[in-house]
């Protein structure tokens, strides 16, 4: 059985953000990392080569896989950047409907930029997600 790909390391945070290459989506990232700072109490983690995480939780799969992984966190991706709300968006019908422009996938929230959505709304997101997880698993942080 493999074992999870997206492991924390100790890879700079620093140096990864310096290596985005749209200066909107680096100040994005910096933004992000105080929001999520601010939400978790916790420094950012490079989760694999492309993920900046806050918090980990273990968890066990019904097929017996376990792993580790970040609580919450984001990766500026080419086309948008990617959120990790790892609850899933169930809770957040109400919220969402006041972010603005966005996508999701099961527990990614996709944005173009920080710009187009509500900032206190995004806010109130994560927060709820963290303690969501917090409620559901032993989380580190």
């Amino acid at each position: 059985m493999s074992g999870n790909k997206t492991v924390e390391t100790d890879a700079s945070v620093e140096n990864f953000i310096h290596s985005v290459d749209k200066e909107q989506k680096r100040r994005d990232c910096w933004d992000l990392i105080a929001m999520m700072q601010e939400i978790t109490g916790c420094q950012p983690k490079m989760w694999g080569s492309s993920k900046i995480g806050f918090g980990s939780y273990h968890y066990t799969e019904a097929s017996g896989r376990e792993g580790d992984m970040l609580v919450t966190g984001f990766s500026p991706r080419k086309a948008a950047l990617a959120l990790y709300e790892m609850p899933g968006f169930e809770a957040f019908e109400k919220k969402l409907e006041k972010l603005g422009s966005y996508q999701t996938g099961k527990s990614c929230l996709y944005l173009k930029n920080l710009e187009v959505v509500d900032r206190d709304v995004l806010n109130e997101i994560i927060s709820t997600s963290v303690e969501i997880m917090k409620s559901r698993y032993d989380c580190s942080f």
